[in-house]
């Protein structure tokens, strides 16, 4: 993130981006795919607003459209269909695994079901951080102290103590967890400068830096956490002003890390994935341009976005230019001392409708859990936690953005597909997808005024009544 943007800045810049960009000829559909069966039987509604957080409403039923063309509309096409789901999650940062640490073991316990058990949140892809962050008790590496090439100090001690017993802990809740790790600097001996904290990466180092990624793979497996996917660098495009562990990367130098990586991946026998960029969306000229590289696209099919600079839709001129590659939104949290940081669901909610119609496959937030000031904390940043865990009293409280993700990660499933919902309306956001088995979700995000929204797919019509300020899920077969 640049240096003179901070996480609320991002928040507003979101929401520039929300979209209602998808078009006819981006969307993936089969020739022999129609509208799909006539919707039967209620819909069900879950809502989160200033009364609520993510239950239960009145059931609404399906009836035969009037001929008339209603003020606030959205037409549903189930049978035009665009990008398949991967899940949902956060990160687990060094400060949001010390926090659940901080815990008794029932309390803990408790909170990790509700995030990660497919009965309850269903968190399924979250990310990990390869050594320090900015949210991290301390600066470390798994390979600290003068040059190493041959990696022979190389060691993941320091993540025995809480980290991987959290990870553990949340994959035997769900055994579907999609795990993805990030550097946010490589060991300070590879980089100008000798730090973690800011500077850039040797080109000298990039083959014994993959070996690095190797060994961090290998000994992550041995201890039970095996890892789907790697990201080079969290936020390639800036070294922080030397104010955290941040580490630049020219484009070049990642093409050439990725052509290290990907053989040596093959070669060990890892079938991990490669997600390149890992950082904003007014970047999508540098992915495009690293995925127009032959040695990148034979090893990388996959692009990671934070959302702080920029909107959205960048993503569309990536997707353009390479179809067949995923997108993935890797970072975004909300700011503690806002006033509305347990109660932004409406912000948030929009924020991941946008990701979701531009061609992002997953949504994973920031920290997981954080103390009252943002704790522990080595950055600049005043980023909140995804849920709130008090330094002295233990107290969990659940961010707005908690409230938001629930309302998506609780119905849609890993293998949904996004489907075309047209209806422009001042101030609501509303994304379509349809999970494995046919069942059908539609999330909708009314920021400002009460309404009444008519819902059509094909000859059936419903009317669904939205609160002001409210994230409402609807779901029918």
């Amino acid at each position: 993130m640049p240096k003179n943007s901070t996480r609320r800045t991002f928040l507003q810049l979101s929401a520039v981006g929300l979209a209602t960009t998808a078009t006819a000829k981006m969307a993936l559909t089969s020739a022999n795919e129609t509208e799909g069966a006539v919707p039967a039987g209620e819909i069900k509604v879950w809502v989160t607003d200033p009364q609520a957080r993510c239950a239960p409403a009145p059931a609404i039923s399906w009836q035969n459209a009037s001929g008339g063309t209603p003020a606030a509309r959205i037409l549903l096409d189930p049978g035009k269909k665009f990008q398949s789901i991967l899940g949902f999650g956060a990160a687990f940062t060094d400060a949001a695994c010390y926090m659940f640490d901080q815990l008794s073991q029932s309390a803990r316990e408790q909170l990790l079901h509700e995030m990660f058990h497919p009965s309850a949140m269903g968190l399924n892809v979250c990310r990990t951080c390869m050594g320090a962050s900015d949210y991290s008790t301390k600066v470390y590496s798994y390979d600290e102290g003068d040059p190493d090439p041959d990696l022979k100090r190389f060691s993941i001690e320091n993540d025995r103590q809480y980290i991987l017993p959290m990870l553990r802990h949340a994959r035997k809740l769900n055994p579907d967890l999609f795990l993805f790790s990030t550097p946010w600097s490589p060991p300070g001996w590879m980089k100008s400068g000798g730090s973690m904290l800011g500077g850039a990466m040797r080109r000298r180092y990039l083959s014994t830096y993959s070996q690095y990624f190797i060994k961090f793979l290998q000994a992550y497996a041995a201890e039970g956490v095996p890892v789907q996917a790697v990201t080079p660098q969290n936020e390639v495009d800036t070294d922080q002003d030397g104010r955290m562990p941040a580490c630049i990367w020219p484009q070049e130098y990642e093409i050439e890390f990725v052509n290290h990586l990907g053989p040596l991946l093959k070669e060990n026998g890892l079938a991990t994935k490669i997600w390149i960029l890992d950082h904003n969306y007014n970047l999508w000229g540098r992915a495009t341009c690293e995925l127009d590289d032959p040695g990148v696209r034979e090893f990388c099919q996959d692009v990671a976005w934070h959302g702080y600079v920029g909107s959205a839709d960048m993503v569309n001129k990536v997707h353009d230019a390479h179809p067949d590659v995923a997108m993935h939104w890797t970072e975004g949290g909300p700011d503690y001392t806002s006033p509305d940081y347990l109660t932004d669901w409406a912000k948030w909610g929009q924020i991941f409708t946008s990701t979701l119609r531009n061609w992002c496959e997953s949504i994973t937030g920031w920290n997981l859990a954080l103390d009252e000031k943002g704790q522990p904390n080595i950055g600049p940043f005043p980023c909140g936690g995804f849920v709130t865990i008090h330094s002295q009293t233990k107290e969990i409280t659940r961010s707005g953005q908690f409230w938001a993700l629930a309302q998506f990660s609780r119905f849609i499933r890993r293998g949904a597909r996004r489907f075309d919902s047209q209806g422009t309306i001042p101030d609501l956001d509303h994304v379509g997808l349809e999970n494995p088995g046919g069942q059908r979700t539609l999330v909708l995000s009314n920021a400002t005024v009460d309404r009444t929204v008519t819902l059509q797919l094909g000859t059936m019509a419903t009317d669904v009544h939205l609160k002001k300020d409210s994230v409402t899920t609807l779901v029918w077969n």
